[in-house]
């Protein structure tokens, strides 16, 4: 589907009865919350019920619930001055260029929940302001430039709740129209919010398979039995200090790998800021996923040349960021056409006589390896793991017939995964599309 195929036909060229309010004078609550003393240690994944909202969780439109923290009944019960309600717009009051100012709504499924001194919550009276319209409004790319020109620091900005009060919104008079453009925007959303949730699904079956082949050794053997569970000899591994099944064999990551590149470093190679090609960063990687939009650098043509003649991204190369945070990657199973990588993303390629990528991606993703790079990152501003370090990982490894066997699974899963990101950023285009439009009165919604 391409975004000249969507009907539009429902959307008129008018707009009538608009105005420009301040949020103060539109009766919301606005309050921050607060950071719970002992930091991390207040958080556990033994808690149930009970959820902390951190600046990090936020995106546009959504929160990541893999980014919310649990916390006691306790502690939520102290910080009940925070506490949210259905329909509570959040917004990152603290943040970088790319972070600050994200706005979302809080789900249900996250209730109950407070936040952290680093979010705004902003309750709106909805006789006066829809909070879909709300979030709608503070989600344009020219709101939340005219948010940063309310806000102070350089690196990292800030804003309080008093200099929110002074925003001023075009909004409609009518609740009504304002409740219906919120809700068209909101029907976009939850598609997208319910494809992250699938392919978050996805992922989550994928790690538990590999998990039980590749960590726990409860493969089908010969007989189609979970190999370990079903008496397997197990041996002692000195190298990787656990049991591992007899005749496996210790391989470093270099072994199975053919190549281990990076991007380039603009520097005197190229210029950012012209051209219509994505310049990918760590920040723009997502778990298996290559996020391209306003956010991303952009580059021109000659510029992707120079990058590829380093990267050479092929099909079935994983992206691995190689600083903090480290260890997020992506299977590439299209050829870039109009993106390329930076010096602090590795672009990692099976050997394919030993692994396949579907493995070669899982083992990269896995937990072990995150517990190595962590234990084995340096620098004092930003953590970040080198090459020659990464390929010493050790592996146990029985032979590619096993591999085989484990990508038949695995493949679909992929595929699946990387078709919903992309009906994912089409859908997000058509959305950032239309927003302009309505808010600027091109068009109104029917």
């Amino acid at each position: 589907m391409k975004i000249t195929e969507v009907n539009i036909s429902s959307l008129v060229n008018a707009r009538k009865n608009w105005k420009i309010s301040r949020l103060g004078k539109l009766n919301p609550g606005i309050f921050c919350g607060r950071d719970p003393e002992g930091g991390s240690k207040t958080h556990s994944k033994s808690f149930t019920g009970y959820n902390i909202i951190q600046s990090a969780a936020i995106y546009n439109w959504y929160l990541d619930s893999n980014k919310v923290s649990r916390i006691s009944k306790a502690l939520y019960d102290s910080m009940k001055s925070a506490s949210l309600k259905k329909d509570d717009v959040l917004l990152n009051q603290l943040g970088n260029g790319v972070t600050f100012a994200r706005a979302s709504i809080i789900p249900d499924k996250l209730l109950p929940a407070t936040i952290t001194r680093s979010v705004g919550c902003i309750r709106c009276d909805d006789s006066l302001l829809d909070p879909y319209f709300l979030v709608t409004w503070l989600n344009m790319p020219s709101t939340k430039k005219y948010i940063e020109s309310f806000s102070s620091g350089s690196s990292r900005r800030a804003i309080d709740g008093s200099k929110m009060k002074s925003f001023q919104i075009l909004m409609p008079n009518d609740t009504d129209e304002q409740n219906k453009i919120g809700m068209f925007f909101k029907k976009i959303q939850d598609k997208i919010s319910l494809n992250k949730d699938i392919n978050s699904e996805l992922e989550t079956m994928m790690k538990t398979i590999y998990d039980y082949w590749f960590v726990q050794f409860d493969f089908p053997n010969d007989s189609d039995k979970p190999y370990k569970s079903n008496g397997g000899s197990m041996v002692w591994n000195d190298q990787l200090k656990r049991e591992i099944p007899n005749g496996w064999q210790i391989l470093e990551l270099n072994e199975i790998i053919s190549r281990c590149s990076t991007g380039l470093n603009p520097r005197d190679n190229f210029k950012l800021g012209s051209g219509n090609n994505y310049y990918v960063t760590i920040k723009n990687i997502d778990q298996n996923n290559v996020i391209l939009n306003e956010q991303c650098d952009k580059i021109d043509d000659s510029a992707l040349k120079i990058i590829d003649k380093r990267s050479d991204l092929q099909v079935g190369d994983i992206l691995f960021t190689s600083i903090e945070p480290v260890g997020v990657t992506y299977l590439i199973q299209e050829k870039p056409k109009n993106w390329n990588i930076n010096e602090s993303v590795f672009t990692i390629r099976p050997n394919f006589d030993k692994v396949s990528f579907e493995y070669l991606f899982m083992l990269l993703s896995g937990d072990e390896i995150k517990i190595f790079t962590e234990n084995s990152s340096a620098g004092s501003v930003h953590k970040g793991i080198r090459h020659s370090v990464l390929k010493t990982f050790k592996l146990a490894y029985k032979d590619k017939e096993i591999i085989d066997k484990f990508s038949v699974i695995i493949s679909p899963l992929l595929r699946k995964m990387d078709s919903i990101n992309k009906e994912n950023m089409l859908l997000e285009e058509l959305r950032d599309f239309l927003i302009p439009m309505l808010m600027n009165g091109q068009v109104v919604v029917s």
